[in-house]
C-alpha cells in the first residue's frame, strides 16, 4: 500500500511544523472469531480491516491520528491534523526513503484465510461437545476460536521503510463445574503464529478434556493452607510470574515515569544469581515473535536480568529516546488505531540445571503450583497477588492431593531473590497483555522454581 502514495511528501507535510521523529503505519487483517457457550455458537465474526496512522514524536510528547481513507490527499489532510499537535518543534533534516525490507513471517502449512468458516465453526462444537460428555458436574462450556492474518508497513523519516506478513491462530476452552455449593474452573488455551494445522497438534477435543477434568478434579480438592510456605512452581505453570512480577516493571516508559520499583537499579542484583530474564521476539512461531515490532525496528533478545543482575530495561522508540539509547524493538501496538507503546513479547525465566524431581523432593511441606491463574502486580513497589488455579500439597517431598482457593502474594524483586532452585526444564503459557487500553499477543515462560517461603493465601488448616 505505502508504495502506492507518496510517502515521502506524507512525512514531510507531518514534519511541517517541525519533529525530531515521524511515520507512517499501514495495516491490511482478515480475523476470524468463533464463540460457542451453553452448546450453540453465539458469535460469528469474520472481517477485514485496513488502515494508517500517522505519528509525529516532537519534544518527547507524540501527535497521532489514523484513518481508514488511503488516498494520497486523505493521507496529506491526516498529516496535516497530525502537524497541529506539534508546537515549537525543531525542523527535520530532509530525507530519501530506502527500498523495503522484509519480513515474511514464519511459514503456514494452512492459511487460516482458505480455510472454510463452516470447519473453524465446527472446531468449537467439537471441544463444547467433547467437555459435556466428560462429567455430569460439567455446568457451563466457552470455547472460542480465533485468527488473525495481517500484512504491515512502516516507512519512517529515517528513511527506514519495512514490511511484514504474519499469522495466528488461538483456541481456548473454558469450563464450569458444579458439585453441590462448590463451583470450580477448569481453563486450556492454545496460540501460536501458526495456521490451522496447529489442530493437528492439539484437537480440540483434547483442549476441551483437559479444561473438563481440572474443573471436576478441583470439586474434590481441599481447601489449602494458608501462611508462609514453601511453594514449587511448576513449569506448566507458564511464566506468569515472570510477566507481572518483574516484566511490567521493566518497561522503559513505566521506568521513566516513576512507575517501577526497578527504576534507577541497573547493575544492582534484583533477583537470586540463579535467576536469568529474557524479553526474545525471535522464538519461532511463538505468540509474541514478529519480524518488525510496530516501528519497524527489528525484532531481538533483550537480556533484561543476567545471574540476578539488572543489565537493562525494554525500549520503543519514544522512551529510547528519552534515554539517548536505541529501541530493543518492544514498540508494540493493538492495531493501526493505537500509537506504539513498550510492550513485552517473549518474556521468560532461563532453565538452570536442578532436576524439577529433585526440586520437589527438597519440600518436606509445602505447596506445588501446577497452573497459575489471573493475579494483579503493583508495578511501583512490586507486590503481586496471583490465583492457583490447580495446586497440590507437597508432603514428605511427594505431590500429594489437590487443594482448591490458593493464593500467591508476595513483593516481586523479594520473590525472586528468595528463589533456590532453577530448574533445567521450561513450559510456555500463552496470553493477550493489556496495557493503556491495548491488547498485544505475547508468551511467558519459565522452568520449575523452587520459592523456600512466599505468602500463601487460602482458608487455613
Amino acid at each position: 500500500m505505502l508504495e502506492t502514495v507518496d510517502a515521502r511528501a506524507i512525512l514531510k507535510r507531518a514534519l511541517a511544523a517541525g519533529g525530531e521523529f515521524a511515520d507512517i503505519y499501514y495495516e491490511d487483517g482478515t480475523y476470524t472469531s468463533v464463540v460457542c457457550e451453553d452448546g450453540k455458537v453465539e458469535r460469528v465474526l469474520s472481517a477485514a480491516d485496513r488502515g494508517i496512522g500517522i505519528r509525529v514524536i516532537s519534544g518527547f510528547s507524540t501527535a497521532y491520528a489514523y484513518t481508514n481513507q488511503l488516498n494520497q490527499e486523505s493521507l496529506l489532510q491526516l498529516a496535516d491534523t497530525v502537524s497541529r499537535g506539534v508546537r515549537g518543534g525543531i525542523p527535520h533534516p530532509d530525507f530519501n526513503l530506502c527500498v523495503p525490507t522484509s519480513a515474511q513471517g514464519y511459514a503456514v502449512a494452512i492459511p487460516p484465510d482458505r480455510v472454510e468458516l463452516a470447519r473453524k465453526v465446527a472446531l468449537v462444537g467439537r471441544a463444547d461437545r467433547a467437555a459435556r460428555g466428560y462429567d455430569g458436574r460439567v455446568r457451563q462450556v466457552m470455547a472460542v476460536y480465533r485468527d488473525a492474518r495481517v500484512r504491515t508497513q512502516s516507512v519512517n523519516s529515517l528513511g527506514e521503510f519495512h514490511e511484514e506478513s504474519s499469522c495466528s491462530t488461538v483456541f481456548l476452552v473454558q469450563v464450569v463445574t458444579q458439585d453441590g455449593k462448590i463451583t470450580q474452573t477448569g481453563y486450556e488455551p492454545v496460540g501460536a503464529a501458526r495456521g490451522f494445522e496447529l489442530f493437528d497438534e492439539f484437537p480440540p477435543e483434547d483442549l476441551a478434556l483437559k479444561a473438563a477434568a481440572r474443573g471436576v478434579m478441583m470439586l474434590g480438592a481441599r481447601k489449602s493452607p494458608a501462611g508462609q510456605l514453601p511453594v514449587v512452581l511448576s513449569s506448566e505453570a507458564g511464566g506468569t510470574m515472570v510477566h507481572e512480577a518483574i516484566g511490567h516493571g521493566l518497561e522503559a516508559d513505566l521506568v521513566q515515569a516513576g512507575s517501577s520499583v526497578y527504576r534507577g537499579r541497573v547493575g544492582e542484583q534484583v533477583a537470586s544469581e540463579l535467576i536469568t530474564v529474557i524479553d526474545d521476539a525471535t522464538i519461532p512461531y511463538a505468540r509474541g515473535s514478529f519480524g518488525f515490532d510496530s516501528e519497524g525496528t527489528p525484532a531481538g533478545r533483550t537480556v533484561l536480568v543476567e545471574n540476578g543482575i539488572l543489565k537493562g530495561y525494554l525500549y520503543d522508540r519514544l522512551s529510547a529516546m528519552k534515554d539517548g539509547c536505541a529501541s530493543t524493538g518492544n514498540g508494540r501496538r493493538e492495531s493501526y488505531r493505537n500509537r506504539p507503546i513498550v510492550r513485552m513479547t517473549n518474556t521468560l525465566i532461563a532453565p538452570g540445571t536442578s532436576d524439577p524431581g529433585d526440586i520437589v523432593k527438597s519440600v518436606s511441606d509445602g505447596l506445588f503450583v501446577k497452573r497459575m491463574g489471573g493475579g494483579q502486580v503493583n508495578t511501583v513497589n512490586g507486590d503481586f497477588v496471583f490465583e492457583v488455579s490447580e495446586g497440590y500439597l507437597i508432603e514428605n517431598g511427594v505431590v500429594g492431593e489437590p487443594v482448591r482457593g490458593a493464593t500467591l502474594a508476595g513483593n516481586g524483586p523479594e520473590v525472586l531473590r528468595r528463589i533456590a532452585m532453577v530448574g533445567n526444564d521450561l513450559g510456555f503459557g500463552i496470553g493477550t497483555c493489556g496495557k493503556d487500553g491495548q491488547g498485544v499477543p505475547v508468551s511467558d515462560a519459565q522452568p520449575t522454581l523452587l520459592i523456600p517461603a512466599i505468602t500463601v493465601g487460602g482458608a487455613g488448616q
